[in-house]
């Protein structure tokens, strides 16, 4: 068993590029990862990694060892799913990853529920606005709204999340209200922009009379976190683009009003990304059908007006 661990920890400090990084996530030492990585390299007769103060590079000997380690991990995994499946008792850690808003809001209220129907699960939750690798960082499931890059990935939809555009009184009273797409560029409103580095230039996708438009809304306020731009609408500094479920209590108590209404935002797709070998993992099987029927519920809830 403490060679499987030894493997293991290997995959994680390749994939993570580090030693402490990878500890953190295993939750051990970086003494003990040190010290298995050592007893690898011991057992192996070669060296993984090359080691500096500065950096951890893999060697030759190390990038041929990963791939065959990972279908190691994955074959044992999979017959330990099997045997799972017959006594349905899933265990092990289960790493999820998803948006800031969603996870706050709607996937970790329910995470205890989850883990108290079945307790060997252990849930960890990787909340984050930006692009998530499931491979390289070793997510099981993620959940995201929009459209993803990589189509290689497999899909469970969920539900298409309606959105509005919206912002403080004070915004609508200094500025006035826009009344559509048009609008925001034509007066040049402060549009608050969920941005990310290398992000190409911004457009809002507006459902006008003609269909579906892009427009080249412009401001001075950008951040990769959507609940920054949401305190911001709250301040007054602009208008937001939220999906409704984030901004409903604002909405319902009037401290953000829908602006633009004639052309209000396309829907975005919420849904669940995995890899084929993830689905068949059955606690990642169980917490995603967990989370469709409860996220479902919500977002068919999560309408304004």
């Amino acid at each position: 068993m403490s060679y499987l661990e030894n493997i293991r920890t290997f995959v994680r400090v390749y994939e993570l590029g580090s030693m402490s990084a990878a500890g953190r996530d295993m939750r051990i030492s970086p003494a003990v990862t040190s010290s298995r990585i050592s007893q690898l390299e011991e057992h192996l007769s070669v060296r993984l990694f090359q080691r500096t103060t500065r950096s951890l590079t893999p060697t030759e000997q190390g990038r041929a060892f990963y791939g065959g380690a990972c279908a190691v991990l994955e074959a044992l995994d999979e017959a330990e799913g099997q045997v799972v499946d017959i006594t349905e008792n899933p265990k092990g850690a289960l790493f999820v990853a998803a948006p800031l808003g969603v996870g706050r809001r709607l996937i970790a209220p329910h995470v205890p529920a989850f883990h108290a129907e079945y307790p060997q699960v252990s849930v960890r939750l990787r909340l984050t606005d930006r692009h998530v690798d499931l491979t390289s960082e070793g997510i099981d499931l993620s959940f995201f709204l929009g459209q993803p890059e990589d189509s290689t990935l497999r899909i469970r939809a969920i539900a298409d999340c309606p959105r509005v555009l919206c912002a403080a009184p004070e915004y609508v009273a200094r500025r006035g209200t826009p009344e559509d797409g048009a609008a925001l560029v034509r007066d040049r409103h402060e549009c608050l922009n969920l941005r990310f580095p290398g992000a190409k230039e911004f457009r809002w996708r507006l459902q006008t009379p003609a269909g579906p438009e892009r427009f080249s809304v412009s401001g001075h306020f950008e951040c990769d976190d959507g609940d920054v731009l949401t305190d911001w609408a709250l301040a007054g500094h602009g208008i937001a683009l939220k999906p409704v479920f984030e901004v409903m209590e604002h909405l319902r108590t009037g401290r953000l009003v829908p602006v633009a209404t004639q052309t209000p935002p396309v829907p975005i797709q919420m849904a669940c990304l995995y890899t084929h070998r993830r689905r068949q993992d059955p606690k990642s099987r169980l917490f995603m059908e967990f989370m469709v029927e409860r996220l479902s519920e919500t977002l068919r809830a999560a309408k304004w007006p």
